[in-house]
């Protein structure tokens, strides 16, 4: 079973479904023994960050969360759920990150379109969340800002630059873009990430 973090905001049930889609049991759950329980958790999220981990603190899931993080539990955010993750973002400066990931989410750079709406390219090294994917690989992208760049990412697009793209630390993954909007390519990397959580990790 596979756990989607039910706190309200962001594209739950799409996400949901693509995981169902690829096979996996997945429930959209505020239970924090059902969260502790599962073989996977997934945090997506759409919009403004501050309300996302507002939200996610009011639902009282973000202790849940990052116990399974520490547990080991095969963890997935998601564009908004990824930044998350971080200390902090520009776009609510007044709002603390979960601080699961070192690191800040910057306001995309000056001369490009914002929020990037669009199908991009990635550049990535070897990683098996991108596993069984022919090059070139492209996402569907939604999002004004974007985290550092740090040793955890696996792959960027370029974007005025390179964006971060893709983290992957351990048993934590993080996409900007969103899989589940993705294709048949997106669908690859949960049905990677439903294997991932199904070998136990």
């Amino acid at each position: 079973m596979i756990a989607v973090l039910d706190y309200g905001i962001g594209n739950l049930r799409s996400a949901q479904k693509a995981l169902e889609k690829v096979g996996a049991e997945a429930v959209l759950t505020r239970d924090p023994e059902q969260i502790a329980t599962a073989q996977g958790v997934v945090l997506p999220g759409v919009g403004h960050v501050g309300r996302c981990l507002e939200a996610l603190r009011h639902s009282g899931l973000e202790d849940p969360a990052k116990a399974v993080i520490d547990a080991g539990t095969p963890f997935l955010g998601i564009c908004v759920g990824m930044q998350m993750l971080y200390d902090g973002s520009d776009e609510a400066p007044d709002v603390k990150g979960m601080g699961v990931l070192p690191g800040h989410v910057r306001l995309l750079p000056d001369g490009v379109k914002r929020p990037q709406m669009q199908w991009n390219r990635l550049d990535h090294r070897p990683t098996p969340m991108l596993a069984g994917m022919d090059d070139p690989v492209w996402m569907y992208f939604v999002h004004s800002y974007a985290p550092e760049m740090s040793d955890d990412v696996v792959a960027t697009c370029d974007y005025g630059g390179p964006v971060v793209a893709a983290v992957q630390r351990d048993n934590l993954w993080a996409t900007q873009f969103h899989p589940e909007k993705s294709g048949t390519s997106g669908l690859r990397l949960l049905a990677n990430f439903f294997a991932f959580c199904s070998a136990g990790r």
